[in-house]
């Protein structure tokens, strides 16, 4: 039995420097079970033989599409008997998110090294629930895709051009986000269009089945089951279901106020036009060819092929911070 497992993907791009180091460690720490997949579809064996040591964490350490590919197998797969350990994922992708939500912050090998010393002791006070996110297209029998962070409309276009346009300059994870904070400020507050800077969004409809509808475009479209969404804002208690939305009209004064009510940490607090909140356990988007990523998968929205959000019943995680 192994105190954590380590489920790493060399070819995730944090990994090119870090892994040396992670490999070092695991070297010197023999209650750490490293495995390595040299492709995603190498997860479901590496998870069928993590469950074989049956360690008390199971860590990911790799990009988002690694995470999303090791949550949807996790849930999937039924390699664990019962319940799986709680999971924690190291800070090494492009933006972090979940490794955030989870307390994970700074250089990945600290977070490693805290997790390892989290599990010698009693890992219970460390275990919160987190809901996944299920996508499909609706259709019966089709395989879901979990994840954890969606984003839709304006903001998908802005996560595909740093993906094709910036992150290919090599440049720091935090000089590339400037960069496209600033090109979706000249596109949605300024108005300018050109071709090296990022598309606006095409029209968009999310349906939250009880709670009624938003159509339109959109410069922001986020839905999560994440505890902390992006701009500073937390949502408040839960009201109609675990997943958290949060979308901005495409129109300067909208961005503007929510750029405003985040730096005065009052997003969410009031109601603004051109800002809405929401939540639910089920939600619908169709719309005029609409990108959507999920945890760093692409999809498509369209009118004859919608795609269908559900919650997942709960599973655990390793927050680091108590």
């Amino acid at each position: 039995m192994a105190l954590v497992a380590l489920l790493s993907n060399p070819h995730s791009t944090g990994n090119k420097s870090l892994l040396p180091d992670i490999r070092c460690f695991c070297a010197r720490h023999p209650d750490v079970f490293h495995y390595e997949v040299e492709e995603i579809g190498q997860i479901a064996r590496a998870l069928e033989m993590i469950a074989r040591v049956k360690p008390k964490v199971l860590i990911i350490n790799g990009g988002d599409g690694t995470v999303q590919a090791a949550m949807t197998e996790l849930y999937h797969g039924g390699h664990f008997d019962g319940s799986p350990p709680p999971v924690a994922v190291l800070p090494n992708g492009k933006t972090n998110l979940i490794a955030l939500d989870l307390g994970a912050q700074g250089k990945p090998l600290n977070a490693l090294e805290n997790i390892l010393e989290i599990a010698k002791g009693d890992v219970s006070k460390h275990v919160v629930a987190r809901e996944l996110i299920s996508l499909t297209d609706g259709s019966e029998g089709a395989k879901p895709v979990l994840g954890m962070f969606l984003g839709g409309a304006g903001l998908a276009e802005t996560i595909l051009y740093c993906r094709h346009k910036i992150y290919p300059l090599g440049l720091p994870n935090g000089l590339s986000h400037v960069l496209a904070v600033m090109a979706v400020f000249c596109t949605n507050i300024l108005g300018f269009q050109a071709k090296f800077l990022p598309q606006k969004s095409n029209k968009v409809r999310i349906s939250m089945f009880r709670d009624g509808e938003f159509r339109g475009n959109f410069s922001v479209l986020v839905i999560t089951t994440l505890e902390k969404l992006i701009l500073g804002y937390k949502p408040g208690e839960r009201k109609s279901g675990p997943m958290k939305l949060f979308a901005v009209d495409q129109r300067p004064l909208a961005m503007l106020r929510v750029i405003l009510a985040s730096i005065l940490g009052k997003l969410g607090k009031n109601t603004m036009q051109g800002v809405h909140f929401a939540q639910g356990d089920s939600i619908r988007i169709d719309g005029d060819r609409s990108n959507i990523i999920l945890d760093g998968e692409l999809f498509e929205a369209t009118d004859e092929k919608p795609i269908v959000l559900k919650s997942t019943p709960p599973i655990p995680f390793l927050k680091i911070a108590a």
